[in-house]
């Protein structure tokens, strides 16, 4: 028996797993419910659009597949990429007998690419193909998010098709499911046009123990305790159907390899047994055995786009850390970096929390692989995991100044982790209190300046007070010395006028006594004038 390693499984495959997702798409399409199946890599979806439509052709359905990565790139034309559509349901439903398609595409030109789709399914579709139900299954949705034209109005039309079932009853025979690796806010952002609030999601769990019976026949073959050993693969695949078909193919690969073509296992050694086969065939040296390539997808989704990974691997890391620690872990909130965390595969909701899917993804991605990831995307490694091992205390491992702006630029073009977030912001408000304490320490210094300079201005201004104190005594002492020598200069000046008036009196009267009478009539007159002179001059000083 050969297990199917990586692709769809075949519809009648022995090695399918039924899950509760089989049925509860082929009800919800049976019901007429618009179904969507969005999920990671290699969870199976190809096998269950297989498997499903096969279901749905044996009761008489009519199914179209509709491969998106085939219908065009980001070069193609809207007019390209609908008519490829067209082009598809036109030959999946065998509908070249009843229209030819050259004619009738050319009867419509004029219209939009989604008016022309509208009226191939509404004129040629459902009056030509008359099994009872029409289904058409879309893969790879996903891929419109590479195309150079918004895909809203695509949406749109498939919305409008089950609103018309209310009005028009022929629409009740169409029914669309969606797969792919996306999640509905990816693919429009319109909620007043999106199908997505009107349609199902089917969810895609990892195998069962008890749905994974068909996959003990081919181990059965060739292992002994064979149950015992398939669920110690469940374990450890956590019942990811890529990683339990690998490892039970690689199983039944080792055991063709051994001479007696079936491996015996002791007693109560299955669990040893298959641990020890998990770690060399998967787990040890990873990347070499990855074949077909399953956990190098996982690891490329993560560190795809540059600039969200360190907030992928931040959140990842959170996980990771919360499981050490046997904590609650990590809360869904459905925020766009958990919804690309869990479309990578790696994790999973579990009772409202986020829970790494598997041991082998847990031991191939753990906090080493962490580390070394957030390592090659930091510019700052070195000083963020110093400044995480002293448990956020170690200030001096922060940035400052002009690396600090140098890794704000940058990070400005990224979405980093919320450990990296804390990071910088310490290191700007490390940044912010030694500038503060800078511009402070100047401000000081110029205080001290100005006070030291107040003080030699009041010093300059004690030595001028008592200089001009000084020179004021002085000045007051000589004047009031000028003015007592002046004072003794008059009194002088005039004792020697009233000397001289009182000589020519006395001579006058001398002259007189002597009968000399003119003599002494002018030594009176100059006595006269004199006293007039020195009488005048007395006046003038007194006025002034």
């Amino acid at each position: 028996m050969r297990y199917q390693v990586g692709g769809s499984l075949h519809s009648d495959d022995p090695t399918y797993v039924v899950r509760q997702a089989d049925e509860k798409l082929y009800a919800s399409l049976k019901a007429g419910d618009f179904c969507y199946v969005l999920n990671s890599r290699q969870m199976g979806k190809s096998s269950l659009l297989q498997r499903t439509s096969y279901r749905l052709r044996e009761e008489g359905h009519s199914c179209a597949y509709l491969d998106v990565t085939r219908l065009g790139s980001e070069n193609t034309t809207p007019e390209q990429w609908y008519k490829g559509i067209i082009l598809s349901l036109f030959y999946d439903l065998n509908l070249a007998e009843h229209v030819k398609f050259k004619q009738w595409w050319d009867m419509q030109a004029g219209i939009s690419p989604v008016q022309k789709l509208d009226l191939f399914v509404e004129a040629v579709l459902l009056p030509n193909v008359q099994s009872e139900r029409i289904f058409i299954f879309i893969d790879e949705i996903d891929s419109l998010l590479s195309l150079s034209f918004p895909v809203s109005d695509f949406f749109a039309w498939i919305r409008h098709c089950y609103n018309q079932q209310a009005h028009d009853p022929k629409f009740q025979r169409l029914g669309f499911v969606l797969f792919g690796v996306a999640s509905p806010s990816d693919l429009i952002a319109d909620k007043r046009r999106t199908p997505f609030n009107i349609g199902t999601a089917i969810e895609l769990y990892g195998f069962q123990l008890h749905e994974a019976t068909p996959l003990l026949k081919g181990l059965g073959e060739v292992v002994s305790q064979s149950e015992d050993v398939l669920r110690e693969i469940i374990y450890w695949s956590g019942g990811q159907p890529f990683l339990t078909q690998k490892l039970c193919q690689l199983i039944v690969h080792t055991a063709l390899e051994t001479s007696n073509r079936k491996i015996v296992l002791p007693p109560e050694t299955a669990s040893y047994w298959v641990e020890q086969f998990v770690l060399q065939q998967i787990i040890q040296h990873w990347e070499a055995k990855d074949e077909p390539e399953h956990l190098c997808t996982i690891r490329d989704r993560l560190l795809f786009n540059e600039q969200r990974a360190g907030r992928l691997l931040g959140l990842y890391q959170q996980v990771l850390q919360a499981e050490e620690n046997q904590t609650s872990g990590v809360p869904t909130d459905d925020s766009r970096e958990q919804t690309e965390l869990l479309l990578s595969g790696l994790v999973e909701k579990h009772d409202g929390y986020l829970k790494i899917k598997n041991p082998i993804y847990r031991s191939v991605f753990n906090s080493e692989w962490v580390l070394r990831q957030l390592d090659n995307l930091r510019p700052y490694s070195q000083a963020f995991n110093a400044w995480v091992i002293s448990g956020y205390q170690d200030e001096s491992r922060l940035l400052r100044g002009r690396a600090l702006q140098e890794v704000l630029d940058w990070s400005g073009r990224k979405s980093l982790s919320d450990l990296d977030y804390r990071f910088l912001a310490a290191s700007q408000e490390l940044e912010r209190r030694e500038t503060q304490q800078r511009l402070e320490a100047a401000r000081a210094k110029e205080v001290e300046a100005r006070l030291a300079q107040e003080k030699r201005t009041a010093k300059l201004q004690r030595f001028l007070l008592v200089a001009v104190c000084i020179g004021l005594v002085i000045s007051s002492s000589l004047g009031l010395g000028t003015f007592i020598l002046y004072r003794q200069a008059q009194k002088s000046e005039s004792q020697a006028r009233s000397s001289e008036i009182q000589a020519l009196v006395s001579s006058s009267e001398g002259l007189f006594a002597s009968n000399r009478t003119l003599d002494a009539l002018i030594e009176a007159i100059k006595a006269k004038r004199r006293l007039q002179k020195h009488c005048f001059g007395l006046g003038s000083r007194m006025e002034s």
